[in-house]
């Protein structure tokens, strides 16, 4: 079992940038950045293999947002730049033991563990 915290969630003007974080609380081989704005689909933002570091992104996001990690303290960020009204959403961390290889990259699928979230509002 592996919680996760997540923090940094905040209110910001559009054009602003602002960085969450996820702590994990064990060994991941995956974690993601997940979104859902009300009444709208959860949808993957971006996602990082713990060991290589290697990193995978919606098209919504690339260029402007970015996906990290200190293994050091298990924890990975999200900073998020350029932000955009219809980036308002709440934010969920996500996580996986496992690979889950043929499921989509940016899929729910792919995690057994959740945050709570963090919400994150921008305004025009």
């Amino acid at each position: 079992q592996v919680q996760l915290v997540e923090s940094g969630g905040g209110s910001l003007q559009a054009g602003g940038s602002l960085r969450i974080s996820c702590v994990a609380s064990g060994y991941t081989y995956r974690m993601g950045w997940f979104r859902q704005a009300p009444g709208k689909e959860r949808e993957g933002v971006a996602t990082i293999l713990t060991g290589s570091g290697s990193t995978y992104y919606a098209d919504s996001v690339k260029g402007r947002f970015a996906i990290s990690q200190d293994n050091a303290k298990n924890t990975v960020y999200l900073q998020m730049n350029s932000l955009k009204p219809e980036d308002t959403a709440m934010y969920y961390c996500a996580a996986s033991q496992n690979s889950y290889a043929s499921r989509p990259a940016l899929s729910p699928l792919r995690y057994d563990y959740w945050g709570q979230g963090t919400q994150v509002t921008v305004s025009s």
